[in-house]
C-alpha cells in the first residue's frame, strides 16, 4: 500500500501480537512503536491484537524480524527494556536475527535476593561461556559492558558450587600518575579507592554482613595487585579487574600464581591506559605473546555490549571516532609517538580462543 513517497515500492503487513502484552510490546505512551518507526523509517498502527508495519519491503521484513524477537523476549521475561530494544534493533539492523534465543542458553547465576543475573548482550554470553571453558580469559571492553560484574558473579557461583574454595580479586594499586606512598591513611584506606569498583560488584551477588565474614576468614580476598606476589593460589578463582594499568611484568607475575585447580580472569579496557606512554601495558603484551597458547581464552566486547544508559554506547563510539581521527592525523604528519597499544576490533563481539 503506498503511502508518503509513492516513487518507492511500500508494502504493508499484518503482525499478530494476541499473545503478548501491548503495554510491555509498546511502552508507555506508545514510546517503543515510536523509537522502531524512526529507527526503520516505516509507519506502525496498533489495532487490537495486531500491529500494521507499511515501508519499504527490506525495512518491513526487518521489522517483522524484530517483533518475532521482541515477542518472544516478553514471553520469557515479561519485560522489555528500552535498552533491549535498541540492542535488538541494532542486530535486525544488521541483517541478524534479534538476541532473544540465542541468549536463552546463558548461564544463569544468582544474586542478592531473589535477583537473576544473565547475559544481556551475545558478546556477554560468549565471556560467560569462555570463563566456563578456559582456565585462563582475557576480557577486553569499554566501560559499561559488564566485564567485572559478570566475573564476580561467575566466581561466586564457582564458589557456592564448590568448584573452588577461595575467590582473589585484585587491581592494578597505582593509577593515572598516583603512588600509594603519597596517600594518606594506612594500607586498607589507601588501597580501598582502587577497590571499590570490586567490592560494588560483589555486593551485588551477597549480602554485606556474608562478605565481611568471608573476608575475614580468608575465603574472598581483595587485594592490590602487588600483594600477590609470590603466592601460588590453588583451588581458586582470580580475576584481575582494571588490567590494562599493568606492566608486562606485573602481568607475568599474577599469571604464574595460578595453581591446581584454579581459574583466573583478566579484563581491562585498552582505550584507558593510564601508564606513562613509554610503559606498555601488560593486558596489551600478554594479547600478543599468549594468544597462541591452547587452553587461554580471549573475548573482545564493543559498545554493543554497554549495558549501562544508552547513551553511554553513544559516548564510547564518538572517542572511538575521536580518537581515529587524530591517529589519522597523526600518521600523516610523522608522529611516532604514540602509546603501544593494538586498535580494538569493533566488528566482532566475542571470542577469539587459540582453540578454534
Amino acid at each position: 500500500m503506498p503511502v508518503g513517497d509513492t516513487t518507492r515500492q511500500q508494502i504493508q503487513r499484518s503482525i499478530e501480537i494476541a499473545d503478548c502484552d501491548p503495554r510491555v510490546l509498546f511502552g508507555q505512551h506508545s514510546v517503543f512503536l515510536s523509537l522502531i518507526e524512526a529507527r526503520f523509517s516505516v509507519h506502525l498502527t496498533a489495532r487490537g491484537d495486531e500491529v500494521t508495519v507499511v515501508g519499504e519491503p527490506n525495512k518491513v521484513h526487518a521489522v517483522e524480524r524484530l517483533f518475532a524477537d521482541l515477542i518472544r523476549h516478553v514471553d520469557k521475561t515479561g519485560e522489555l527494556s528500552e535498552r533491549y530494544l535498541h540492542y535488538a534493533m541494532t542486530l535486525v539492523s544488521e541483517g541478524m536475527d534479534g538476541p532473544s534465543s540465542q541468549l536463552e542458553t546463558s548461564p544463569d547465576l544468582a544474586g542478592v535476593g531473589r535477583q537473576r543475573i544473565v547475559a544481556k548482550t551475545l558478546g556477554q554470553k560468549a565471556y560467560l561461556e569462555a570463563i566456563e571453558n578456559y582456565d585462563i580469559t582475557f576480557c577486553i571492553g569499554p566501560a559499561g559492558t559488564g566485564k567485572t560484574y559478570l566475573a564476580v558473579a561467575m566466581a561466586v557461583a564457582e564458589w557456592k558450587a564448590k568448584l573452588v574454595n577461595r575467590v582473589f580479586l585484585a587491581r592494578p594499586a597505582v593509577e593515572a600518575g598516583e603512588s600509594l606512598g603519597f596517600l594518606p591513611g594506612d594500607i586498607r584506606a589507601k588501597v580501598d579507592p582502587y577497590l571499590r569498583p570490586v567490592y560494588d560488584a560483589l555486593h551485588e551477588m551477597m549480602t554485606v554482613d556474608k562478605i565481611q565474614r568471608l573476608m575475614e576468614n580468608g575465603t574472598i580476598e581483595i587485594v592490590p595487585l602487588a600483594f600477590m606476589r609470590g603466592r601460588t593460589l590453588n583451588h581458586s578463582f582470580i580475576i584481575l579487574d582494571e588490567a590494562q594499568n599493568t606492566t608486562p611484568a606485573q602481568m607475568k607475575m599474577f599469571l604464574t600464581r595460578l595453581g591446581e585447580r584454579s581459574k583466573a580472569v583478566i579484563t581491562g579496557d585498552i582505550t584507558q591506559i593510564d601508564l606513562d606512554k613509554r610503559t606498555e601495558s601488560g593486558l596489551v603484551s600478554a594479547h600478543r605473546i599468549l594468544s597462541g597458547i591452547k587452553g587461554i581464552g580471549f573475548v573482545n566486547l564493543t559498545d554493543r555490549d554497554v549495558v549501562r544508559h544508552r547513551l553511554v554506547s553513544n559516548i564510547i563510539r564518538a572517542y572511538e571516532h575521536h580518537e581515529q581521527g587524530r591517529s589519522d592525523n597523526d600518521r600523516q604528519g610523522g608522529d611516532t609517538d604514540t602509546p603501544q597499544s593494538p586498535s580494538r576490533d569493533t566488528t566482532a563481539d566475542a571470542t577469539n580462543t587459540s582453540d578454534e
